[in-house]
């Protein structure tokens, strides 16, 4: 229930306090995880200093040495402890602290499994993904480093790069790369290289360590931060058997920042190569070309109708001529052979000609009416008769019949 006060009857700040220190004290002891910040031993006590490892927030912890002493090796700053404390309100200051009770490292095992089962978590959210990784700029305009304070990481990634392309510029940020403060700081220099317009690829470099050193690179809050730069980010972080979180999300894994500059920067002796490579084989397919249509234009010269067209129009005359003249042999022949055709059908219609027949010394016998008389009874006696000769013709009348055999006997 809350203390009852007014403008008239406020509350007195001993009183304050008081009840404040009695609502913790109600708390009881509790377990804290976190990072050993600060650390300073006056005579048989030890203040603390206890950062979370992801939120900048921190507790002051006090403790006796003995507690400290307890463990092998005692906790030192940047450890990652757990601590047994009962909060605890100075009234006579104001001041909230953790007494600590007992103090423990955190132990390798432990750090593994907690690592494990995050890595589970963005797996499963996706942050790993092979298709949501971006491929890396050719030539990137600037390079942005984040790397320790006069590091061999930062001369590293720095010399391989210049010796490869000396032309490269970089935007470097020194942070801490290992502590308490490290994931916040490369947090900020990443957003802040991510948002530099003339960036286009940040490497994130550090030396070798133990596991503990490396933490920092496997925080949640900097995979995130990671996994939602618009920048390609190289993660460079210790050496090839190192493998913290961020070489899951980033774009590029480099087994060392000597390797990270490689991937990052193109080496200018390797491209004048290529180049020279192409230029030389686009120099033989060009090559290879000509002398293909040269080849091919020789021979169509060599043909005969180019080589000496005048022969094949003279070939072609030649032709001309001798199918005309073939054409003038058929139709003579077949003129020929139809006037002697002609000839013989004119000479068979001559044969075959009554008039020939009269010339011969015949006569046609016709009536009046123009009907031929075949027989000597056919005509009456008196009836006029007409006698048709070759030349000419006569009018005789019929007197009397006579048979043939009459005639002969006669």
């Amino acid at each position: 229930m809350g203390m009852e006060s007014s403008p008239e009857t406020p509350q007195p700040v001993r009183a304050v306090l008081g009840a404040v220190g009695g609502w913790i004290g109600r708390l009881g002891k509790i377990w804290v995880e976190g990072q050993i910040a600060e650390l300073n031993r006056r005579g048989r006590m030890a203040y603390i200093t206890l950062r979370d490892p992801v939120a900048n927030v921190s507790v002051r912890v006090v403790c006796q040495t003995s507690v400290l002493d307890a463990q092998s090796p005692p906790p030192e700053a940047g450890a990652r402890v757990v601590v047994h404390a009962k909060p605890d309100f100075y009234e006579v200051r104001g001041t909230f602290s953790l007494r600590a009770l007992e103090i423990r490292h955190v132990g390798l095992g432990e750090l593994l499994a907690r690592l494990e089962q995050l890595r589970r978590t963005l797996t499963a959210e996706g942050l790993f993904a092979a298709e949501r990784k971006r491929p890396l700029p050719f030539l990137p305009n600037t390079v942005g480093l984040i790397c320790g304070r006069d590091s061999a990481a930062e001369r590293d990634v720095l010399e391989n790069s210049r010796r490869r392309w000396p032309a490269v510029r970089f935007e470097v940020r020194q942070v801490a790369v290992q502590g308490d403060r490290a994931v916040r700081e490369v947090t900020e220099a990443l957003k802040d290289l991510d948002s530099h317009p003339d960036v286009d690829v940040i490497v994130i470099a550090r030396g070798g360590g133990s596991l503990e050193d490396l933490l920092p690179f496997s925080d949640e809050a900097l995979v995130r931060a990671v996994a939602a730069a618009a920048t390609p980010v190289v993660s460079a972080i210790g050496h090839e058997q190192d493998a913290p979180l961020l070489d899951h999300v980033a774009d590029v894994r480099a087994s060392t920042p000597t390797d990270a500059a490689k991937r990052t920067v193109p080496d200018v002796g390797e491209q004048l190569e290529i180049i020279r490579q192409l230029r030389d084989r686009g120099r033989r397919v060009l090559r290879g070309g000509l002398d293909r249509e040269s080849a091919w234009l020789s021979a169509i010269r060599s043909r005969p109708v180019l080589a000496s067209p005048v022969r094949e129009v003279e070939r072609l005359a030649e032709q001309v001529l001798d199918m005309r003249e073939r054409a003038r042999r058929s139709l003579t022949v077949s003129l020929d052979r139809a006037s002697d055709d002609l000839r013989h059908t004119r000479a068979r219609l001559h044969a075959l000609s009554p008039a020939t027949t009269l010339a011969r010394g015949y006569a046609i016998v016709q009536r009046a009416d123009g009907s031929v008389v075949r027989s000597a009874a056919e005509p009456d006696a008196g009836e006029t008769l007409r006698l048709r000769f070759a030349e000419d013709s006569l009018t005789a009348t019929v007197d009397a019949t006579q048979s043939t055999d009459d005639t002969e006997e006669k």
